[in-house]
């Protein structure tokens, strides 16, 4: 479902880019001009570790070049196909944030357009040179509508010689996993670096043929808690055999230990909505990144930062036609 066109309004923009995250989020409002990014690497410096790419380059594109180079950008999509100005304007970080942070640490520098036809450019190459507002986190996570992304420099890293997941009953034991993921019948680390360390740390666990696997289906979203509060929140997302046959159905989840995020799943809209009602009682909430009821915002309460990101809104769109409709910000223009 998508939010109506409004006649009255200034011209609608909708940034593009491969459509791998289009649910996540609001949906967006109907009859947009579409806009995509300019593709392919612009510069790369592989001796200081950085790479700028027009916003429209795959995710797939990037990792090949690095990979030629022995290194890495580990922004880990769930689909290789996601484009870089998506993948940020997503903010969805990957399994191995644990290791590597978030999506926002990745990013150096953004050059994008307003609303209003501004150029801006915020943060820059390296880290030193940078003063003011810290543009390039801002725009982590505002789902295109603060400005239309035009390119990205990004912060490289040495691609491990071996990456390995293993299993077992002692996985919090190793030194700085990349991702320790837990699906309440087992426990599985991701160990990265030289074969010799991967060896020592992964002596005792029981190595995996293949990676664990998110839980999918029609309905899915991700929890975000408090680190602290991942276990008692995801074994409340597991149906007890006491609950009615008319309870919402079941809720497949795999939580990220460490992190705070619970990855959840269901094949109907109300199991999905009781995952949500669970994330709320145990302090956190959750993010829609697939189907969900045709009245869901993609975060279905307030945003505790809705006000101070309206005046945001307005300073870089002051037209209010970027994806309007992505971010439940309530009437930001009357």
């Amino acid at each position: 479902m998508t939010t109506p066109p409004d006649t009255n309004r200034a011209l609608d923009i909708a940034p593009v880019g491969a459509r791998t995250h289009w649910e996540v989020g609001g949906p967006p409002v109907a009859g947009a001009t579409e806009v995509r990014a300019p593709v392919g690497v612009l510069a790369y410096e592989p001796a200081d570790m950085t790479i700028t790419v027009g916003a429209g380059t795959t995710f797939d594109e990037l990792d090949r070049v690095l990979a030629e180079q022995g290194q890495q950008c580990a922004l880990d999509p769930r689909s290789r196909a996601a484009t870089v100005g998506g993948i940020l304007a997503c903010g969805l970080s990957g399994p191995r944030r644990l290791r590597h942070g978030p999506v926002r640490d990745h990013v150096l520098e953004v050059r994008f357009e307003t609303g209003d036809g501004r150029l801006v450019k915020g943060g820059g190459p390296t880290v030193k040179n940078v003063t003011g507002y810290d543009l390039p986190r801002l725009f982590v996570g505002s789902l295109g509508t603060i400005g239309v992304l035009h390119q990205a420099t990004l912060r490289c890293r040495p691609r491990p010689v071996r990456s390995q997941w293993f299993t077992g009953v002692d996985t919090a034991r190793a030194f700085r996993p990349a991702a320790r993921l837990w699906d309440g019948r087992r426990e599985a680390v991701l160990l990265e670096g030289v074969d010799v360390d991967v060896e020592a740390e992964g002596r005792g666990l029981a190595a995996l043929a293949a990676p664990p696997r998110f839980p999918d289906g029609p309905h899915r979203g991700r929890i975000s808690v408090a680190p602290g509060a991942v276990r008692a929140c995801a074994a409340a997302l597991t149906r007890t055999p006491s609950e009615s046959a008319s309870a919402p159905g079941e809720v497949r989840w795999c939580a990220e230990l460490g992190v705070g995020t619970i990855h959840v799943a269901a094949d109907d809209a109300a199991a999905l909505a009781r995952a949500r009602s669970v994330a709320h009682a145990h302090g956190g909430w959750m993010l829609r990144e697939a189907g969900g009821s045709a009245a869901d915002d993609g975060y279905g309460c307030a945003l505790p930062n809705a006000a101070l990101m309206r005046r945001v809104k307005d300073a870089f769109d002051p037209a209010g036609k970027l994806n309007r409709g992505r971010l439940p910000l309530g009437a930001v223009h009357a």
